[in-house]
């Protein structure tokens, strides 16, 4: 096969590349999440509050029954269900805190869920902004937490909208693992 004896590999190099061949698939395997904020999810100098100027409640504040109150809070529900996301959050493999908020839960666990920075996101209303909500598609069904529990998720991030009834979110993750959440 070599022609040319000293261009051939010796033993020792045959053996570490026939190993390192070897080695490749187990290393892809183990891939590397890159822990994250959410802060990190939310562009730089967006500032919801300036697109609604001229909408505000006065001193005396409002009513839930004045129609200026529903016009706020319809353009407040427009302006954070279509907030900005971050490009280069995209297709990052990923590690995220955050609130456990079930959406889709059977016998065999929770396949799909909410993800929110705080404690009673998605529960109370109005909803954080879409840039502050990942919807969780988990590989396979979890069990053993409950509804707002913190947790750790993993997985590749994704920019997608997806709406729920819960909130309209504006990153997608496809979950490879799911933690409870534990301080270093």
């Amino acid at each position: 096969m070599f022609q040319d004896r000293d261009r051939m590999p010796t033993r020792r190099a045959a053996l570490a590349a026939c190993a390192a061949a070897s080695l490749a698939p187990l290393a892809a395997r183990a891939t590397q999440f890159r822990e994250i904020t959410w802060t990190e999810l939310v562009p730089a100098g967006w500032d919801p509050s300036k697109d609604l100027q001229g909408l505000s409640a006065g001193t005396g504040g409002l009513q839930d029954t004045d129609p200026r109150a529903k016009e706020l809070m319809d353009k407040l529900r427009e302006i954070w269900d279509n907030a900005p996301t971050v490009a280069a959050m995209n297709g990052i493999d990923a590690k995220l805190p955050g609130y456990l908020v079930p959406l889709e839960e059977g016998k065999q666990g929770i396949r799909e869920f909410l993800l929110v920075p705080y404690f009673g996101a998605c529960i109370h209303t109005p909803p954080p902004p879409s840039n502050q909500i990942l919807l969780g598609r988990a590989e396979k069904p979890f069990t053993g937490l409950r509804t707002m529990e913190a947790i750790w998720v993993y997985g590749r991030l994704e920019i997608e909208r997806a709406p729920s009834a819960m909130g309209v979110a504006g990153y997608t993750m496809r979950v490879a693992k799911v933690e409870k959440y534990r301080e270093k």
